[in-house]
């Protein structure tokens, strides 16, 4: 597959702590959208760790249907949420921990094939291979269509490239 590129672009005005800005994409889904700070948003608007946690959810939830898809499965629907958790420590602000929850449903799938396509898709995942943080995950498979009983599993957690 050859390589590609995406590209967003950003006017901001201001300080850290008192500045605000906008953001745009080619795809004019985003167009002067405003964004601040995470801890900053007021009303409309949306910040870079909410914009992190939707790529990541987006990009987890397409790994999953891919790693699903070749194990023999077609999964009908993928509901992630990510969430992102910044602290202010000695170096600053930084993103530490992502959790992500999913809940899927995948006609005639065994839990533990889920699980195994969960955990591949988590280490798999573009987004996740990016990022300098702990991500956790929870992935329930739904009820109704489970092979066998939708039990709610937490699946550890990497930073730095460590792989559960």
């Amino acid at each position: 597959m050859k390589p590609f590129s995406q590209k967003a672009s950003v006017l901001w005005l201001g300080t850290r702590q008192r500045g605000k800005g906008a953001i745009s994409t080619p795809s004019a889904v985003l167009k002067k959208v405003p964004y601040a700070s995470g801890s900053d948003i007021r009303g409309r608007g949306t910040s870079p760790p909410e914009l992190i946690a939707a790529a990541h959810a987006g990009s987890f939830s397409m790994t999953l249907a891919n790693e699903l898809g070749e194990a023999g499965y077609r999964p009908r629907q993928i509901d992630t949420t990510a969430t992102v958790t910044m602290e202010d420590i000695a170096t600053g602000w930084t993103m530490t921990q992502i959790h992500l929850d999913v809940i899927a449903t995948v006609p005639k799938v065994a839990q533990c094939d889920f699980v195994d396509a969960a955990l591949r898709a988590k280490a798999n995942c573009p987004i996740s291979r990016s990022l300098n943080a702990n991500i956790s995950m929870r992935a329930k498979l739904s009820e109704r269509d489970a092979a066998g009983p939708g039990i709610l599993r937490k699946i550890g957690s990497r930073r730095n490239g460590a792989k559960n």
